[in-house]
């Protein structure tokens, strides 16, 4: 693609028609981990008066388990996943009446969306919650989206709402993304440190990673940290969005397209939102090792990968769970979503499709991924 400038990333947020915008934990709350109301209000002020200049706006909003363990009187974020799940079930009430209150003072409605990973990796539910997020936006509301603590398990969740927010902006085909933390910027190394250099600007955020020193949440508070936050830019770029990192404090400049924060270049064309949800979605659950055949075949780019070809499966996993696909040198080669049971594959290994609806019916003369559903890495 064309050579982004810095300019051009600026003026892209300025005239953003859809915008994703990401808040996180520690910009909502106090250091106690009360729910901080006037942070809630300067933020919603902002993309209020975004929103009402005419921009779409999705909220991916973080603070459900905080306002939920100031409120339960928790000294700190629960450590274990029943507690997290309780608390994030009190909290998200509390966070999602604030947002409603702070809204209806500019007339603007909102919406709730609580998506898991497991959820949206699936054809069906991810069509869903594209359909509910594009008709929320017709009607003029504002969509709050987090993580559903409450139910999503640590075996398969975003883990951070950075990831969710870069996803979410390819769902809706965002014209950018925003995301807002407790540091003003990127820094080439911690802020606190002498060293240290803020960078404006990232022309190709994949080579960035390489010579960035950061680290990952130390606010007790949130669970990301700039690395998920380098990655969520990463995750944009690759889809084709234009990202800003910077302060929920520079929130309403950020939104303007005025020179706050980190501007990152988008540094492919948008590509299929659906082959992104399943290369960066959820963790692979399993891995089909593919014959020397099979895996010519998939690195060809269109291909399904048949049982003819699968000479192992490894793990246990669902029809539908994501996973990997491997040579058998053990190198990924693949992401995919699996057309069957784990149990159901170790008996199809090594069969063609002709043998396969011999054997055990026509429901089984199926790729056992089918290349719609399957990402080259």
């Amino acid at each position: 693609m064309a050579r982004v400038t810095h300019s051009d990333v600026r003026r892209a947020v300025e005239q953003a028609r859809t915008m994703v915008v990401k808040v996180g934990s520690s910009s909502l709350t106090q250091s106690s981990g009360h729910l901080d109301v006037d942070k809630l209000d300067a933020l919603v002020c902002a993309i209020a008066h975004a929103s009402l200049m005419g921009a779409r706006i999705v909220l991916v909003s973080s603070g459900a388990i905080a306002a939920g363990f100031g409120m339960l009187g928790f000294a700190g974020r629960p450590s274990d996943v029943a507690t997290q799940q309780a608390t994030a079930s009190v909290g998200q009430g509390l966070l999602m009446a604030h947002y409603e209150s702070a809204f209806a003072r500019f007339g603007i409605r909102v919406g709730q969306i609580l998506i898991t990973a497991e959820d949206t990796v699936r054809a069906v539910q991810y069509r869903n919650a594209r359909r509910t997020l594009d008709r929320l936006l017709d009607l003029g509301v504002v969509p709050v989206v987090n993580e559903n603590d409450a139910l999503a398990s640590n075996e398969i969740r975003f883990g951070d709402n950075d990831r969710l927010s870069a996803l979410v902006a390819n769902m809706v085909r965002a014209d950018a993304l925003v995301l807002l933390t407790d540091v003003d910027a990127l820094y080439s190394a911690p802020p606190e440190r002498p060293d240290s250099r803020r960078i404006g600007y990232v022309p190709n955020v994949v080579a960035t990673l390489n010579n960035v020193e950061v680290a990952g949440s130390t606010s007790g508070v949130g669970t990301g940290g700039m690395v998920t936050k380098l990655e969520a830019a990463r995750i944009a770029a690759v889809s084709g969005i234009p990202t800003v990192l910077t302060s929920a404090a520079n929130a309403g400049p950020a939104l303007m397209g005025d020179v706050v924060g980190t501007a990152f270049a988008p540094v492919k064309h948008r590509g299929s939102s659906r082959r992104l949800w399943i290369e960066f979605a959820a963790a692979p659950r399993g891995t089909l090792v593919a014959d020397r055949g099979a895996a010519s075949a998939v690195r060809g780019g269109r291909a399904s990968l048949l049982a003819a070809g699968v000479r192992e499966v490894r793990g246990e996993f669902s029809a539908g769970d994501p996973l990997w696909i491997d040579d058998d040198g053990g190198r990924h080669l693949a992401r995919g979503l699996a057309g069957f049971d784990s149990e159901e594959i170790s008996q199809m290994l090594g069969r063609t499709t002709a043998q396969l609806k011999k054997e055990f019916g026509a429901q089984y003369a199926h790729p056992l991924v089918h290349r719609d559903n399957l990402v080259l890495v």
